[in-house]
């Protein structure tokens, strides 16, 4: 646990300087019944509130996911209903919101299969597409992260994409081909996928 007067420290360095940036972010999400005041205040509590920050490497982009994060939470508890508030309707009659087995069949199905597909992409073009996807950070971080230029990153991040937009297009993931329609007005172009 690091001392509450280094974290002060740690805070007004890494991470007051972005608030700006930070309002301004929020005020273009607004959400209802969240106020962009209270959002940069549950921010900074939980960000006080960590145990160590020398796992935090880019504390801007840290400090804009945690206030991502305060706002879904916000917007899950706003789609809770008290069970009380629900007296005069018949739940006897109620659809359930669950997908049916052979949905959730299905969708594992698609999910194992996008994950193939990712895993089949080149080293870096992988790194740089699951960094972007999946952890959800910046070209300009995954480019200090990866050594290597911005534009490179946009190139990999779209060929990851281009690898999947292919394989939806074709009908589906299972057992298509990741390469471009060839004809004679495109360019014919290799199958990313075995780089």
């Amino acid at each position: 646990m690091i001392p509450a007067a280094d974290r002060t420290k740690w805070l007004a360095r890494h991470i007051l300087p972005h608030e700006p940036a930070l309002r301004a972010w929020l005020r273009r999400r607004a959400v209802a019944g969240l106020e962009t005041d209270d959002v940069i205040q549950e921010t900074y509590a939980i960000l006080a509130a960590l145990a160590a920050v020398d796992h935090i490497e880019s504390p801007r982009a840290y400090a804009f996911q945690t206030a991502q994060s305060v706002i879904l939470r916000h917007l899950r508890r706003a789609q809770i209903v008290r069970i009380d508030a629900m007296d005069d309707v018949d739940l006897q009659h109620a659809v359930a919101d669950e997908p049916s087995p052979e949905r959730q069949v299905s969708d594992r199905q698609d999910l194992r299969r996008v994950a193939e597909l990712t895993a089949s992409l080149p080293g870096k073009c992988r790194e740089a597409f699951l960094l972007r996807k999946v952890d959800g950070l910046s070209q300009r971080d995954i480019a200090q992260r990866m050594g290597i230029s911005e534009s490179t990153v946009e190139k990999h991040i779209a060929r990851g994409l281009r690898v999947l937009m292919n394989a939806f297009r074709d009908g589906g993931i299972y057992g298509v081909e990741a390469s471009e329609e060839k004809g004679p007005d495109r360019p014919q172009e290799r199958d990313v996928s075995r780089n």
